[in-house]
């Protein structure tokens, strides 16, 4: 089975035409309350349908979060199936928010499922966590380069607890999140227009405080629900801002279940991060 174009190149034509934006799709259990629908497998169906629909043929990346599917076991995940495959099939790329991070056969484990074409959950990327050595995240990379999919590699992440980590000094000196990102850095050396590996960094950072280029995109979770907004982006990212996926949930899926208020929200915070890019 052939491998996709790369991803880089994938992604970087679907924030071209589609905007510059990542939705996420996390069916909390709130939303799904707040949309009048029961905290179950059937509102859990009818509320990923609903999104899927309204956004999946205009967005650039729709991302689901695994873990509110896994909560309802093997039904919660026969519905994370068919929202990959219908948002794939309308033109949206999807990024399966499941921060696996694991060694060895078990990271391979994790890299067949969600990134082997013949996977029932193949998607166009997945987010993973490097903080057992950057090195098991290999079957990951290879299998990616391999599907023509991404990688997203937790940096610097928004939450308060990360910093004790991703702060931290790593052993050359440095930030560990610095070293992390020296090593996709390295994995994505000479790819154009980017390499498959991106970085997950907070936008309700700040300044970063560590070398973004890493000629990778950059996903962004942070803006709307959680005080970011596009405006903060040249000063987090810097020059890389072009390469910059913001990522936004709650900022748009309050605004549902009625599909012209969810696109709507989609197309505002898009324009939003357009004209923030392009003034940077």
């Amino acid at each position: 089975m052939s491998a996709l174009e790369p991803f880089g190149t994938r992604l970087r034509r679907a924030m071209d035409t589609r905007g510059p934006l990542c939705v996420g799709i996390d069916p909390h259990a709130s939303l799904l309350t707040a949309w009048g629908l029961n905290d179950d497998v059937n509102g859990l169906e009818r509320f990923t349908r609903a999104v899927v629909e309204a956004l999946a043929d205009r967005v650039a990346v729709l991302k689901p979060q695994s873990a509110f599917f896994e909560r309802f076991g093997s039904r919660g995940i026969a519905v994370l199936e068919k929202a990959v495959e219908d948002s794939r099939a309308a033109g949206a790329l999807v990024l399966m928010d499941a921060k696996r991070g694991d060694i060895g056969s078990t990271m391979g484990a994790y890299a067949e499922a969600f990134l082997r074409k013949d996977s029932p959950l193949f998607s166009d990327a997945v987010t993973v966590s490097p903080y057992l050595g950057f090195g098991s995240l290999r079957p990951a990379l290879d299998q990616a380069v391999l599907s023509g999919c991404g990688v997203f590699v937790l940096a610097l992440t928004s939450n308060p607890e990360g910093a004790e980590v991703q702060r931290a000094t790593a052993s050359g000196g440095g930030s560990l999140a610095q070293l992390m990102l020296n090593h996709m850095a390295d994995e994505n050396a000479g790819a154009d227009p980017m390499g498959p590996v991106g970085a997950v960094v907070g936008a309700t950072l700040g300044d970063a405080g560590v070398d973004l280029d890493i000629n990778g995109p950059l996903l962004a979770p942070g803006i709307g629900a959680q005080g970011a907004t596009p405006a903060d982006l040249p000063g987090v990212f810097g020059a890389a801002v072009r390469n910059v996926v913001p990522s936004v949930s709650r900022g748009v899926l309050r605004h549902g279940p009625d599909a012209a208020s969810l696109r709507g929200a989609a197309e505002r915070f898009a324009d939003e991060v357009r004209a923030a890019v392009d003034g940077a």
